[in-house]
């Protein structure tokens, strides 16, 4: 059901196979490039990794957030329970944000 044609990953997902199957499904990589062995990594190479993190910074921050605040730990049975938890912590932690930005805007 994902619309997005962008694969967002750290550089442990990084391989031939997978680069390859992102591409015969029409996917964009957005994956991190690794650094060659012996060898320092190219400027540009840095540039772009720096870049994608810089994106990938914005979500991991949310499940740190749920995790951590939310004590999110998902051990279910059955893809419906864990799509029924995870939205429930969406939910708590849209909620939070609202509050956080309500409170932002009365006190400014």
């Amino acid at each position: 059901n994902n619309t997005s044609s962008e694969v967002w990953a750290d550089s442990a997902y990084q391989s031939r196979r997978n680069e390859k199957w992102l591409s015969d499904q029409m996917l964009t990589s957005r994956i991190h490039r690794r650094k060659p062995m012996g060898k320092p990594m190219s400027k540009a190479t840095a540039r772009a990794n720096a870049a994608k993190s810089s994106i990938r910074a914005h979500v991991e921050h949310v499940f740190a957030h749920q995790k951590n605040r939310f004590n999110l730990f998902i051990r279910t049975i059955g893809l419906a329970r864990t799509e029924a938890k995870l939205t429930l912590c969406n939910l708590a932690y849209n909620f939070n944000r609202l509050i956080f930005h309500e409170r932002l805007e009365t006190a400014g």
